[in-house]
């Protein structure tokens, strides 16, 4: 048996190729912004994380080239060793200051924060409950501890309790949520999780990638939009949406950082953030804080776009955030949806299981406090159009 007899197997790219229907792998020309160059021809952007439209300001522009000028392009180590530079200090004490906890430690990616968070939280003696449709990354972490993993149905706070009645009382419990799940849309229940955690002596951990800069009075998260900040142990942000850069957080007390600091794989032995995207987090940061009327103009478009896809027809799931998922069902079918967006002009993401339940494969549509009427008007005529067209509405 050869270990390469799965690569060679593996047909579904050429199949969907030969249909003219693979969507994924897309070469952009531009800046992400509203619209984006793609093959000679702009295009309007819905598939992006870009939510308060900050990845074109020219003032993080100014800092990024102002950050390569003074440190280089890069740290050439690990955050350990000799990759730590003053501003990743001061980005990470302005985000502890801002988001209320005592420390916080900036990761590569949103993905190494998770990967390299779990693992180091959760030991053989412990559990670790999460839900069913967190991210691949807290998954991934999960499996990479030693402890045992639980899984409770999506947003389902019964079933987590059930779960928990049923765990060992004498193990430790980690229980670690999305704050807003990345393809429904939807947000955690908080409230009852924190009643269900205290009941069980459980700590929790928020994925805060979708909800940084979007949810909260100030655009500090889930933990702010429930008012729960003190009763959520480690919170996890992302550097690469809302924050116009790359890298993420995690934020907690100063004796589970430094724990974290100390012991976790992805951080120690990854190269830490380059300075560019440090320098640019911290002026995203001042601009979240002093630019609230971005994340106004995102909600006003949030509920602007959800409001005229349910009069369409659609089927937009529990979605209540600037992530809005047009649920098709199958994926032959969604593939040929975002083909004819393109065609329309619209690039929006394609999203089939595992990523969603096979029979609920949809076309996951997100928005930038950027987006002007005229470029959501063409994205609800050209949905209208191509949801009759396929019999989706």
């Amino acid at each position: 048996m050869d270990v390469f007899d799965k690569c060679f197997a593996y047909t579904r790219v050429e199949e969907t190729k030969n249909l003219g229907l693979y969507p994924y792998f897309k070469p952009f020309e531009s800046e992400q912004g509203p619209e984006v160059a793609f093959q000679g021809r702009k295009i309007i952007m819905i598939g992006s994380n870009n939510y308060l439209g900050l990845t074109s300001d020219p003032r993080l522009k100014e800092v990024a080239i102002e950050a390569i000028k003074k440190y280089g392009t890069c740290c050439t180590g690990s955050r350990l060793l000799n990759g730590t530079l003053n501003i990743h200090e001061e980005l990470e004490a302005k985000l502890a200051s801002w988001l209320k906890k005592e420390a916080v430690l900036v990761f590569g990616t949103g993905f190494l924060a998770n990967l390299g968070t779990v693992p180091t939280i959760v030991g053989r003696s412990d559990i670790v409950i999460t839900d069913r449709e967190d991210h691949a990354s807290i998954i991934d972490g999960c499996r990479m501890s030693f402890g045992g993993h639980l899984k409770y149905q999506h947003n389902n706070m019964k079933d987590l309790e059930r779960v928990l009645s049923e765990a060992d009382p004498s193990k430790g419990k980690f229980i670690i949520a999305d704050g807003v799940f990345s393809m429904a849309g939807d947000i955690v229940n908080l409230p009852e999780l924190v009643k269900i955690a205290r009941k069980h002596a459980a700590r929790i951990m928020l994925d805060d990638a979708h909800s940084v800069g979007v949810l909260g009075q100030n655009g500090k998260g889930t933990a702010e939009h429930f008012g729960l900040t003190d009763e959520v142990d480690i919170i996890m942000g992302t550097l690469s949406k809302s924050f116009a850069s790359t890298g993420a957080y995690i934020a907690s007390s100063e004796r589970v950082i430094n724990y974290v600091k100390h012991f976790s794989r992805t951080l120690i032995f990854s190269i830490s953030i380059p300075p560019v995207s440090t320098a640019v987090s911290l002026r995203a940061l001042e601009i979240i804080k002093t630019e609230p009327e971005r994340r106004e103009r995102l909600w006003e478009i949030t509920r602007f776009m959800l409001n005229e896809f349910k009069n369409l027809g659609f089927d937009v799931g529990q979605s209540c955030t600037p992530i809005i998922p047009v649920i098709i069902g199958d994926p032959i079918r969604t593939f040929t949806f975002a083909k004819l967006l393109l065609e329309e002009g619209i690039y929006a993401n394609p999203v089939i299981a595992p990523a969603v339940p096979v029979d609920k494969c949809l076309i996951r549509t997100s928005y930038m406090a950027t987006h002007k009427a005229a470029h959501l008007e063409k994205v609800l005529e050209a949905f209208r159009k191509i949801g009759k067209a396929l019999g989706v509405i």
